[in-house]
């Protein structure tokens, strides 16, 4: 497949939703930057906050990092993601992952919460380290806890060495941290040398101070203040639910931008 230049992956990135008017109201974003703001730990994704995180705070930042609608008068109806930030932060991405295959010996450990969208992006750069010879790590899998929001256990299971949350056979969309807590817990001071994932799987990373680079919604502001505050190197401003062939040409571009680097 063809690799697209800047200006066709900003067209595409807009014709999918992926940045541009994006599916997610202005409404459910405002709420979560409320939450945020009053430390809501269903929306902190592990990390802690330093002091100054107002709610006018968090909306600013948004609207420096991902492109959101600046205007706090705008309350309800649409909200965009600007795609020249997704753009740049996937390169910028990309810089960081090539830095890390050029080490010797580099591991990685790759996590997603979004099964359903952002695995597809994970499985391509699993892929991609493994061809450069990265050793991708497996920690605590089969780990068990009882989260938030369910009646039964669930567990970490692993598909093509990307960690994911499994209830009983099925993968399932998690913000949670815990998983990632346990996973850093069992590898004791045998740390990775790069955490590529998304939510609470890479607020915990970069909270334990590991090089992490994550992927976010308009709606999920903490990764966002983590890379404010310096634990997270990169965080990538996008749509993280839409149909998995439509990042296709994202994952080209990112592939793309490592294999320039290396």
């Amino acid at each position: 497949m063809t690799l697209p230049s800047r200006d066709e992956l900003r067209d595409h990135l807009v014709r999918t939703r992926i940045a541009g008017d994006v599916a997610t109201s202005r409404e459910n974003n405002l709420d979560h930057y409320r939450s945020l703001a009053n430390r809501d730990p269903r929306h902190m994704f592990g990390l802690s906050l330093g002091e100054g995180w107002s709610y006018r705070d968090i909306l600013e930042l948004m609207a420096k990092s991902a492109g959101v609608v600046a205007d706090p008068g705008h309350r309800e109806g649409q909200d965009t993601i600007d795609p020249d930030r997704t753009i740049d932060a996937t390169e910028a991405m990309g810089d960081v992952i090539a830095g890390v295959l050029r080490t010797e010996n580099p591991r990685i450990l790759l996590a997603t919460g979004h099964p359903t969208g952002l695995l597809v992006i994970h499985l391509a750069l699993a892929r991609l380290a493994r061809e450069r010879g990265a050793t991708l790590l497996g920690p605590a899998e089969d780990w068990t806890y009882w989260g938030s929001g369910f009646g039964r256990k669930r567990k970490i299971r692993y598909l093509d060495d990307v960690a994911m949350l499994d209830d009983r056979g099925a993968f399932v969309h998690t913000h949670d941290a815990a998983p990632m807590e346990a996973m850093i817990a069992e590898m004791g001071d045998d740390r990775p040398d790069l955490v590529i994932a998304d939510h609470g799987w890479a607020g915990a990373a970069g909270e334990a101070g590991i090089l992490t680079v994550g992927f976010a919604d308009s709606n999920d502001p903490a990764l966002f203040v983590g890379e404010a505050e310096g634990k997270i190197a990169v965080t990538v401003p996008l749509d993280d639910n839409v149909l998995p062939r439509d990042y296709a040409p994202l994952i080209r571009y990112l592939v793309a931008r490592v294999v320039s680097g290396l």
